[in-house]
């Protein structure tokens, strides 16, 4: 007889503590880790871990699958790179709670803020539930591969109380912002594990308006964060633009300071504000030294808008000759493309983009437009660039792009590093990486569908600044590991998994890390209504454990739902035995 469900056979472990890795087996009962050691009994199903390593799950703490969640169980393609639990309702968008008649607005708005194709969303959300503990229960009776942990809206609560209102960018009264509190805190008893806003112009809604949350008072704000103290709940996310930086922390860091919750906020460098980021990070440092629990979420690499002619967007998108076969099958597409009149007409054009800095740079900032390839490059050299390769040849760099996008019969893809890439290199993302203050994040798994895949994030912490890098220094993999796992189960209050160690919920990743490979994203039309969506698969993940089952094997679903929707903080499991405690 078996005397254990799994064992995990001659393993290096990265326990997730940040700890030096270790040669260990694992054993594992009834969704629990029974053993890290020498397992002599035999199990169910033995896994062959030599040469690999293993981890715990992965916790994403950023991600936008909340209308996904209620027809996908295997929430890719977050799930194709380790992750095991991940936290939607971030950036004060999300679809409850929510009357009736506000289901094509807050679809609006998500379809703008993230998009995510509304007609998908429509055909996908059936809608069972108004009020966010429906919403909660409707995610709970949904199949799940993995764990779920929700966030209230700001967002949807300011339009729930204030109607027509809060899109007008009104100002909440007493009485709403007393029963905006009420709302969020009825949501926090109810499981949900925070409360997240929006303050950024970058958020707007499918007709161009600013997302309704943009400029919520500090009455407002601190109004909500003294009810979530009050009743001893829920963390706080939320993204800024800081223009104002040392105004808009100090109102920030108010909610905290009224509270007492923890709060995240995302960290962006902004090429048109270089060094915003640096002084938000120094605001948080100082608070944490007031003993404030503030922390930067930030990314591992640069946020990648992905350009070409099955993305959503390309340079040529304000060229009035390209407009002509723009939404046109691929092929039609590629005939013109081809045709030397129309080629030679389309390159002699100049863009006729609207005001706005950013559209303006998608269209003419060829410094930022690498070619992606097969194996991507997300620290690309600025002598790869449209405009270098350019330089050298003597070509136009609208030339150079447009060979780059017809390359691979016109599915290659343009990596065009809109954040985080103003030196032309990681080395700032690395000082927010390192920064003591600061946690993994925004990977906005489920949205940004045709534009953005940064859902693999995970792998590139592994893969590039674990083993890969070459213009700059590497990071130890075991303090990446404990980013992914433990220090994000902390940061949302999840204190039952991230770790690997008797009594903790056994999450677990067997990875071949030597062999550990991340493929060039592609787009897939395979969202509800035929949407289109990019993902981006890995070779390497043999296995993901979820609950104590193999849920996914290379990266692809088993068939097993042992997901589940967390309800609330998780406590750290009673018999749980971890050296760091």
């Amino acid at each position: 007889m078996s005397q254990h469900d799994i064992v995990i056979r001659g393993g290096t472990v990265y326990d997730g503590t940040g700890a030096a890795p270790f040669a260990a087996d694992i054993a594992i009962d009834n969704g629990v880790i029974a053993a890290v050691g020498k397992v002599a009994g035999t199990g169910a199903e033995e896994i062959d871990a030599r040469g690999q390593i293993v981890t715990p799950g992965f916790i994403d703490v950023h991600t936008h699958y909340d209308g996904q969640v209620t027809w996908d169980p295997f929430l890719q393609p977050s799930t194709f790179h380790g992750v095991t639990t991940a936290v939607m309702g971030n950036c004060g968008v999300g679809f409850a709670p929510c009357k009736p008649e506000q289901r094509e607005w807050l679809l609006g708005l998500m379809e703008g803020v993230e998009d995510i194709p509304g007609t998908a969303l429509a055909e996908g959300i059936k809608w069972n539930w108004e009020s966010f503990a429906e919403y909660m229960d409707a995610v709970a009776a949904s199949p799940l591969a993995v764990d779920v942990g929700l966030q209230i809206p700001h967002a949807a609560v300011r339009a729930y109380v204030m109607g027509e209102r809060a899109p007008a960018l009104e100002p909440a009264t007493e009485a709403d912002t007393a029963e905006m509190a009420r709302l969020v805190v009825e949501a926090l008893e109810a499981g949900a594990l925070g409360f997240s806003t929006s303050r950024t112009l970058k958020h707007r809604d499918k007709h161009g308006a600013s997302t309704p949350t943009l400029k919520a008072e500090a009455d407002e704000l601190h109004g909500i964060a003294r009810a979530m103290g009050k009743a001893g709940k829920g963390v706080l996310q939320l993204i800024a633009d800081f223009k104002d930086t040392d105004a808009e922390f100090a109102m920030l860091r108010g909610m905290v300071e009224l509270s007492g919750r923890p709060m995240s906020i995302t960290i962006e460098q902004d090429d048109r504000w270089p060094d915003v980021w640096a002084r938000v990070l120094e605001n948080i440092a100082q608070a944490n030294a007031d003993g404030l629990p503030i922390k930067g979420q930030v990314p591992p690499r640069a946020t990648g808008l992905l350009l070409g002619l099955t993305a959503s967007l390309n340079p040529f998108i304000m060229h009035q000759t390209f407009r002509q076969i723009w939404g046109a099958p691929l092929e039609q597409q590629l005939k013109a493309l081809r045709d030397p009149e129309f080629r030679a007409r389309l390159l002699a054009e100049e863009p006729e983009y609207p005001a706005g800095e950013i559209v303006e740079m998608l269209c003419v900032g060829y410094h930022k437009m690498f070619a992606l390839g097969e194996k991507p490059d997300y620290e690309p050299a600025p002598e790869t660039s449209a405009k270098a390769v350019a330089e050298r040849t003597g070509k136009n760099p609208r030339e150079v792009v447009l060979d780059w996008m017809l390359e691979r019969d016109g599915k290659a893809l343009l990596y065009f590093p809109l954040m985080n890439y103003h030196c032309g290199s990681l080395a700032d993302v690395e000082k927010m990486l390192t920064h003591p203050n600061t946690a993994f994040g925004l990977s906005d798994g489920g949205a940004h569908c045709g534009i953005i895949c940064d859902v693999s994030f995970p792998t590139t912490l592994l893969t590039h600044w674990g083993r890969d890098r070459t213009r700059g220094r590497k990071l130890p993999l075991e303090w990446l590991v404990h980013g992914l796992t433990g220090r994000n189960a902390d940061l949302v209050g999840l204190h039952d998994r991230g770790i690997l160690a008797p009594g903790m919920k056994a999450d677990v990743n067997v990875i071949d890390f030597d062999h550990l490979t991340l493929h060039s994203p592609h787009i897939v039309n395979d969202l509800p209504a035929g949407g289109k969506r990019l993902i981006q698969k890995t070779d390497g993940y043999t296995a993901s454990i979820v609950s104590g089952a193999v849920a996914f094997r290379n990266g692809e679903p088993t068939g097993k739902l042992g997901g589940r929707l967390i309800r609330g903080a998780q406590a750290r499991p009673a018999g749980a035995r971890i050296a760091a405690d």
